[in-house]
């Protein structure tokens, strides 16, 4: 069986902080939350190019595209946002994410200054970092009984 890992354009993405080991704590039970596991994890020098350690990210049967880089600075109005598929994926993510240290930025909403259907909840995590779930989906639609 062949799995397609297209998706979008961006195949992964590296983000370096300070402590990679307080990171991935914060960050394995917030991406856990809306369906995102703990893959990778190279010890320092393990690659001849990368003398840090770093941890990946991503979709258990497909590949990790999200890798936590140790030892480097975070950059300043640095935003994430991972594309969820319910809107109460979003809630959970927001949950997560105050359960593991982060600071709410804005509780899940709709926000229409984007989109009719974009729901969204923001949170800064412990090192500076803006991150999002976002659902594209517009709210399921529930008929009332007859």
């Amino acid at each position: 069986m062949t799995v397609d890992r297209s998706g979008s354009r961006i195949d992964h993405l590296n983000v370096a902080v300070p402590d990679l080991t307080r990171a991935v704590a914060f960050y394995e039970p917030v991406l856990a939350a809306i369906g995102i596991t703990k893959m990778l994890e190279f010890p320092p020098n393990a690659r001849p190019h990368q003398p840090t350690a770093m941890t990946g990210f991503g979709l258990a049967d497909v590949k990790p595209y999200f890798w936590l880089i140790d030892g480097g600075t975070v950059g300043t109005n640095m935003h994430l946002a991972f594309t969820v598929d319910s809107r109460d994926a979003v809630t959970a993510f927001h949950q997560a994410a105050l359960t593991a240290g982060a600071t709410s930025l804005e509780a899940p909403a709709v926000h229409p200054e984007y989109h009719e259907a974009y729901y969204g909840a923001f949170v800064l995590d412990p090192h500076g970092i803006n991150l999002e779930a976002v659902c594209h989906h517009p709210a399921p639609f529930h008929q009332a009984a007859t």
